[in-house]
């Protein structure tokens, strides 16, 4: 029994980890496109001023991406910490990098999506309180 339930932890440590690590590297992947469609597809679309705007969302989620990447191979932090930390981000840059994306393009689509604009704020604390968590995980080793 005992063995069954080391195994079962491993296990679930092994696919904790791996999800982090696709996560980032999903999320690396976006920023490249997205950096990429912020560098040549929107400057005959929105000023540059956007486009600055843009290139922070861009640069926010490719900076959490490597951090997950390097969270996920960690084997000093607890791994409640590392979910918390990991959720946080993901949180984080969903919210603050998405909403800067969306409101970059929303005239482009035809839409106002000013109303989101507190999400941005939101998901830049989600991202502080990310690095928090990594601090204080930090402080806890042994």
């Amino acid at each position: 029994m005992f063995f069954y339930i080391k195994t079962e932890s491993i296990f679930a440590k092994r696919r904790m980890n791996k999800t982090i690590l696709i996560t980032g590297a999903i999320a690396a992947l976006l920023a490249v496109l997205f950096g990429a469609f912020g560098a040549h597809g929107l400057e005959k679309l929105v000023d540059a001023g956007s486009i600055d705007s843009f290139q922070t969302g861009v640069r926010y989620q490719m900076y959490h991406a490597i951090v997950c990447i390097i969270l996920g191979n960690m084997t000093i932090i607890e791994d409640v910490s590392k979910k918390r930390i990991f959720y946080f981000f993901l949180s984080g840059m969903t919210l603050f990098s998405g909403s800067i994306y969306l409101l970059v393009i929303d005239d482009v689509l035809g839409i106002s999506l000013l109303s989101i604009g507190f999400i941005t704020p939101l998901g830049g604390f989600l991202l502080i309180l990310g690095w928090i968590f990594f601090i204080i995980s930090l402080v806890k080793i042994k």
